[in-house]
């Protein structure tokens, strides 16, 4: 093998999704025997890359591609994964994909199991050779020990350490004949420190067989420590490619985040020096977003962001104050303890939540306007209800001078307040979710990803409401978002948080680098 090749070549990818361009000619190469690290925040296009290089369904179901790649190189055609693999190209998925009643010999050797003739077989044919037992152990061992894993392959996987499920995810890739690159997503994310220094040896031994590796992974501590070159994207372009050695983790941070922040025009900054609610040890049981202990103080008038990358846990936080899912710590608010588990109780408080999931928790697609702005109001809190002897009805007309308080505030675009919210554009429903959150008549309003999924102009829109409710009414705003530019142009402060906790919190205007080492778990200038 030609060592001074490229094994694999990506040349020019582009990518677009319903006229939204996500990759806009993205070029990378591996040599064998390299670990290459791709990095970028969320959103940069790295998921989108690696479907492309994975022939994923995902991808041609939307118009395919644009751009090709060089395989020792040829030309090479991917259009599913299987001819991913024929190609010899692996990959380590972050989400493990095992079957957890089978054993570690099983679960390598799936769909790839070794076959032996037998006295049926011999007078039947092929379709009747029975599993070859002892070479799939054997073959199983060889990949564990290539990874320096001294465990028995005959182990059921269900109740592994995850750190030991991700060696047997990377000895099944191993394992398969003429694998010349791999690809690990995110492969530490789940991992202990020690467990993850072992996955980088690992990592590093394959490398040494020859082996070309790309390396998905948002912690530049590990970037510095194993990789010989590093690419940079951001916003689906290539930003830069350069060499380990002539870089370090404050230059490669500041080109991950680095772009020009629009900062939207504030009249006023309504924040004070006191302390509106005191966070201590919270802890969220989200699935996907775990919170593992952040304390933080919100300040009375503020417009607070809370970043990072998906997945970190910074989902959570609003959702455990909330009690939307199971959490534990302190939360005070104005100096009286909030009951934790308790959506009502919340609520009581003067607290208001606007979710991330505005199709799936946010809104009532099927019911009106004012009907979706009234309803937490009406089963929490008994408003917007007429009380008769025996019975109680909907006060319709405060419902209607409700909806039509906010459509003019909020400025949303309807028919009418009994237009239904499924009829309205994904900007328009985002204000519907906030005029229903501001019919609680909150102190403090919590909003998760404000901007998920509506084009440029409503973004605009939602972000420059947020601050008119900062500024006209004196609301505490709570900014949950994965755009970081987002945050930058309307927040006072910024916690970022990594890996379940506060990595450090810091002014809109801090450097690109600052928040770059934030948000890779690096804390450097954090202030709590």
């Amino acid at each position: 093998m030609d060592m001074q090749k490229p094994i694999l070549e990506l040349k020019n990818i582009k990518k677009e999704y319903y006229g939204n361009k996500v990759l806009k000619g993205v070029s990378l190469d591996i040599y064998p025997g390299e670990i290459h690290c791709l990095v970028g925040e969320n959103g940069a296009g790295k998921s989108t890359l690696m479907n492309i290089l994975f022939g994923m369904s995902v991808i041609h179901e939307t118009g395919g591609f644009e751009g090709e790649f060089i395989i020792e190189g040829k030309p090479a055609v991917i259009k599913t994964p299987n001819d991913a693999l024929e190609n010899g190209i692996g990959m380590v998925h972050q989400e493990f994909m095992l079957i957890p009643g089978f054993t570690i010999a099983e679960n390598i050797k799936l769909n790839r199991e070794p076959l032996k003739n037998n006295a049926l077989s011999r007078v039947f044919g092929k379709s009747m050779k029975s599993l070859d037992t002892e070479k799939m152990k054997s073959d199983a061992k060889e990949s564990l020990m290539k990874l320096g894993m001294d465990i028995d392959e005959q182990t059921i996987v269900k109740g592994l350490p995850v750190g030991y499920m991700q060696f047997v995810e990377i000895a099944r890739e191993i394992d398969k004949k003429g694998v010349k690159v791999l690809v690990f997503d995110e492969p530490t994310a789940v991992l202990t420190e020690s467990e993850a220094d072992k996955l980088l040896e690992a990592m590093k031994h394959l490398a040494a067989e020859g082996i070309g590796i790309l390396f998905i992974t948002h912690r530049l501590d590990e970037v510095m420590a194993v990789s010989k070159r590093i690419t940079v994207i951001r916003d689906g372009n290539h930003i830069q490619t350069m060499n380990t050695c002539d870089t370090d983790v404050v230059k490669i941070a500041e080109l991950m985040v680095g772009r020009k922040v629009e900062k939207i025009e504030r009249k006023v900054n309504a924040s004070s020096d006191e302390d509106i609610m005191e966070i201590k040890n919270l802890k969220v049981s989200m699935p996907g977003e775990l919170v593992k202990g952040v304390s933080f103080s919100i300040k009375k008038g503020e417009i607070l962001g809370i970043g990072g990358l998906a997945g970190q846990g910074k989902i959570g936080i609003a959702n455990g104050i909330m009690g939307v899912y199971k959490a534990r710590g302190e939360v005070t608010f104005e100096g009286k303890p909030i009951k934790l588990n308790d959506p009502q109780a919340s609520m009581s408080a003067g607290l208001s939540f606007v979710s991330e999931d505005r199709r799936g928790v946010g809104l009532l697609l099927g019911m009106s306007i004012e009907e979706n702005m009234v309803v937490p109001s009406i089963y929490n809190f008994k408003k917007y209800l007429k009380k008769f002897l025996i019975f109680t009805q909907k006060d319709t007309k405060a419902i209607r001078e409700n909806a039509l308080k906010y459509i003019d505030m909020l400025d949303i675009r309807c028919t009418g307040p009994t237009q239904p919210v499924m009829r309205l554009s994904g900007g328009n429903q985002q204000k519907v979710c906030i005029a229903r959150a501001l019919t609680l008549e909150p102190k403090i309003i919590f909003v998760s990803e404000p901007t998920r999924g509506i084009d440029i102009g409503a973004k605009k829109i939602v972000l420059e409401t947020l601050i008119k409710l900062n500024e006209e009414y004196g609301m505490t705003v709570v900014i949950t978002s994965s755009e970081l530019a987002e945050l930058r142009s309307v927040c006072d402060r910024i916690a970022i948080i990594s890996e379940g906790k506060l990595s450090g919190i810091l002014s809109a205007e801090a450097s690109d680098s600052e928040f770059g080492l934030l948000m890779s778990g690096i804390n450097k200038k954090g202030d709590e």
